[in-house]
């Protein structure tokens, strides 16, 4: 899924802004710019798979509740913090429906590790090779 194709119903959503830290100077301390949107994850119909992938995705920002924080305060305005928490929480939803492949298991052929076995003996003899010389 492309994040263009990412659609946030607007019931699943509620959004508050707080005083933020960062830059501003005075304005920090008498505006609240920081956009905190909590998201409720299961108005957000989404599968089983993506709703465990975003879990992970997640991590500590899901609450035990099922609602999803997303705390923008990079900007100084409202309006560009309210984008960039919609725009990265598009980004977790868009990345937890990407499936990922499954890792198979792999052995060594008989060959490599023979090879292998073979490369550790020639290295070992090159080590041996090291002693201190004796004048005898």
């Amino acid at each position: 899924m492309k994040l263009e194709d990412v659609i946030l119903p607007e019931e699943a959503l509620s959004e508050r802004f707080l005083a933020a830290t960062g830059p501003g100077g005075q304005n920090v301390n008498k505006v609240a710019t920081a956009c905190q949107l909590r998201v409720d994850v299961f108005k957000l119909g989404l599968s089983p798979y993506a709703y465990e992938r975003l879990k992970t995705i997640a991590g500590s920002k899901l609450t035990s509740g099922g609602e999803l924080i997303v705390t923008a305060r990079r900007y100084r305005t409202q309006e560009a913090n309210r984008e960039d928490a919609r725009r990265r929480l598009a980004e977790m939803i868009a990345e937890a429906h990407v499936i990922q492949a499954r890792r198979r298991p792999t052995k060594p052929s008989r060959a490599a590790k023979a090879k292998r076995v073979d490369q550790k003996k020639s290295r070992s003899a090159v080590k041996a090779g090291r002693g201190k010389v004796s004048w005898d």
